[in-house]
């Protein structure tokens, strides 16, 4: 990069504050406004904001048209906006369809879900009413307060006296077209209806009573209201006939799709559903943007200390970073969730990783002797390929938990990705910037940017010479954790302590308003839940230094939901907003476990080919696949022994896991590469040397980048909610073993690949 002038470095400090200011202050408008719940707030998921998620699927083995599917859903937009109402929420509902039959109702900040739950549980439907029954009386009339018909008898006086003309079920079709008017000639929008054998033979009947009364009416009564109250104007014997008197197009398709939902011949039943409470999800969010800002500030002390004046350049690029992910966020309306908020805090972690290796590629020129200028411009050009090779590989791991994952773990993948190219501008771009104004304004001392050591031949660590101990080591965890699978399915449990996600059941998440004990728990809140669920088998869990417990039980009810609810209330004083349960079906889990796998070997796949394509060596690529699965069996372990919920945020972990694994594996490996070209002869002991010599170059970068992401991690763990800490510790375990398999796992299975496989060539 060309050099700077004085004045051109003022005006970048100036401008660059400025923007830094307003962006600062930007962010932390929507970090208030979020916490309130008011004015520029980020858009949030269930897990932040409470409420109600629902998920039906097509009961049988019915395979719906798109059509119907589409009716469907909007039929229950309509639901959730009638029965919604401003005053009840304080987001937007979604209703979206999943798959080829199934559909997820999301419906963040209601006051009362449970209600909602019950409400959304009553399928709406259709009826064509005569407006006079067999003796003259009036069913329907005008009512002017409401602008709209209402009945005047009920329902089932109605289909008893035979009013009820025909229901949804018998209509075969319903569109909305134009037909011109034989008056003026003009196109009007109608609607046409075509009628089953029993619609057309009642309807027939029908219309020719209306015709005798002077052109009565017929009204079409849709879920509670009248959705249209048209005039008969002839007999239809044919079961075709026409509405008209549409104000426009838009009104006849809507009233069209009215008569269509009205009578949907697909049925449909929950197969998973989650109430979170409003309070549960104000708490993980004021505790989630506390650990994040403790942790920012543990990495800004942290780079400053350990990198002088590019540190403080990276602090100004990192905190410039944190501002455009919340900006993003708000503008680009993406759904924050906890898994989002960790993505977020990990790639926090992450991007002091790009400006290290930099950092360090600029200390390593400047102790060879390079002059400041031509030190920092060598030090952004040696860095630029193993940064980009990282964080592809980790965009790799995002993209796979985007195209397979659901729900939050999508969301999660949607923050990660973000965080990781926004890494990578501010690293490559930003940092390097403000590098330059500050050499431009008269920072040219290299003590400023490195402490040198001076004519001191640095030690090279012998790790591959130690890679037996390493290997047994890691061997020995794993068969502990395989060893603790086995003991508990031989147990009578599961070997893995699998959440519903994975299982099926109903979860309830309840904070209390003190912290009980293991053995209270048992016998006083036990068998007040199996009072209720008629179920002896319930599995408790206690967060560890919290007022909070999971109780797991059979498939409850709606209306078991909420008298369990009230139980804990009456006899515990716990209140509604501080109790979560989530409903899932065995089908849904089962089908998470399926997902999971594909997930993590997709993401192998992936990885494997670009290791391979980018180093032109399978050996690399190998043991770098070799290492992460290491790292992901380690994990594992920790996951049985622990006896850690296995649920949706698993597969978030283990790729968020296998992501930063080959991340920090690839940058001693590019080392590797570099090294080699200076080896003449590739013989047992030269690549010993130059292995130990790559891992030791890249040490102080690794341990430094493992460092700001387990603080940002370990923030989450001490003082986030139960649900996020969950996800906290084994990403934290992750971290730790992904810095130690990439130093002391995977360089070494690449020397044993290298020096077996060029011995048996050898020896043919």
């Amino acid at each position: 990069m060309k050099s700077m002038k004085k004045g051109q470095g003022i005006a970048t400090v100036i401008a660059l504050v400025a923007i830094l200011a307003l962006l600062g202050w930007y962010a932390v408008t929507i970090i208030q406004s979020t916490l309130k719940g008011e004015g520029e707030n980020i858009k949030l998921g269930l897990d932040l904001a409470g409420g109600v998620s629902i998920t039906y699927g097509v009961v049988g083995d019915v395979t719906p048209t798109q059509e119907q599917m589409d009716d469907t859903i909007y039929k229950l937009q309509q639901r959730i906006e009638n029965d919604l109402g401003d005053e009840n929420k304080t987001t937007e509902a979604s209703v979206y369809q999943v798959g080829g039959n199934r559909i997820t109702v999301e419906i963040p900040g209601v006051k009362d879900a449970n209600a909602l739950l019950e409400q959304l549980g009553t399928p709406g439907s259709l009826y064509f009413i005569a407006h006079t029954d067999s003796e003259g009386n009036t069913n329907y009339s005008y009512d002017s307060s409401i602008g709209n018909y209402k009945l005047d008898v009920d329902l089932d006086t109605l289909i008893e006296n035979g009013s009820v003309v025909c229901t949804g079920t018998d209509v075969s079709s319903s569109n909305a077209t134009y037909q011109q008017d034989q008056s003026t000639g003009a196109q009007q929008a109608i609607v046409e209806l075509t009628l089953n054998d029993t619609g057309a033979n009642a309807f027939a009947e029908a219309t020719q009573k209306a015709v005798d009364a002077g052109n009565d009416t017929i009204g079409i009564y849709y879920d509670g209201a009248f959705v249209s109250v048209p005039k008969v104007n002839s007999v239809i014997s044919n079961g075709k006939c026409v509405i008209e008197g549409m104000e426009d197009y838009e009104a006849a398709e809507k009233l069209a799709s009215y008569i269509r939902i009205g009578g949907l011949d697909i049925e449909l039943e929950e197969l998973q559903s989650e109430v979170v409470g409003a309070q549960l999800g104000s708490d993980a969010l004021s505790t989630s943007f506390v650990a994040a800002g403790i942790g920012l500030a543990i990495v800004v002390v942290f780079l400053i200390i350990m990198y002088l004046v590019p540190g403080v350049a990276a602090s100004l690029a990192l905190l410039l970073y944190t501002s455009l992910i919340l900006a993003i966020l708000y503008l680009f309306e993406i759904t924050l969730t906890l898994p989002g908020i960790a993505g977020i805090i990990l790639s926090i972690g992450m991007a002091v990783d790009a400006n290290v290796i930099i950092f360090a590629r600029i200390k390593e020129e400047l102790e060879a002797g390079r002059a400041l200028r031509g030190a920092i411009d060598t030090g952004f050009k040696k860095a630029l390929s193993a940064i980009l090779d990282g964080n592809i590989t980790t965009l790799i791991a995002a993209a796979v938990l985007g195209a397979i994952g659901t729900g939050t773990v999508k969301g999660f993948a949607v923050t990660l990705a973000i965080g990781v190219l926004l890494s990578m501008f501010t690293a490559l771009v930003i940092t390097r910037l403000i590098i330059n104004a500050f050499y431009a304004l008269g920072a040219k001392d290299a003590k400023l940017y490195a402490r040198i050591k001076e004519n001191k031949e640095s030690k090279i660590l012998d790790f591959v010479e130690k890679r037996k101990f390493f290997f047994l080591g890691s061997l020995a965890v794993i068969a502990a954790g395989f060893i603790a699978m086995g003991v508990h399915a031989a147990g009578g449990t599961k070997a893995l302590n699998y959440s519903l996600e994975f299982l099926g059941g109903t979860s309830t998440t309840v904070t209390f308003d003190k912290e009980y004990s293991i053995p209270e728990i048992e016998e006083t809140i036990v068998p007040v839940v199996s009072k209720i669920t008629g179920d002896n088998d319930i599995q408790t869990q206690k967060v560890d230094n919290g007022n909070t417990i999971i109780f797991k039980t059979r498939t409850l009810k709606l209306e078991e939901r909420e008298a369990l609810n009230t139980a804990l209330n009456e006899n515990f004083g716990v209140e509604e907003d501080s109790i979560t349960s989530e409903n899932i079906s065995s089908m849904i889990g089962s089908e998470m476990r399926h997902q999971s796998l594909i997930a993590v070997v997709v993401a192998a796949i992936f990885m494997l080919l670009y290791i391979w394509i980018r180093f032109k060596d399978l050996r690399f690529a190998s043991s770098a696949i070799i290492a992460l699965i290491h790292d992901v069996l380690v994990v594992l372990a920790l996951y049985a022994i622990a006896r850690i919920s296995v649920g949706s945020a698993f597969i978030a972990c283990m790729l968020t896991v296998i992501g930063y694994s080959v991340n920090d594996t690839i940058v001693i490996f590019d080392r590797i590469r570099e090294n080699l070209h200076g080896v003449t002869k590739q013989d047992e002991e030269n690549l010993r040397k130059c292995a130990d010599e790559s891992i030791t170059q890249t040490l102080s970068r690794s341990l430094s980048t493992s460092f700001t992401t387990a603080a940002t991690v370990l923030m989450l763990l001490i003082i986030g909610v139960a649900s996020i800490k969950e996800f906290a510790l084994p990403l934290l375990c992750g971290v730790i073993v992904g810095t130690y398999s990439s130093i002391c796992i995977a360089t070494e299975l690449w020397y044993v690949m290298k020096i077996k496989i060029k011995a048996k060539k050898a020896a043919k």
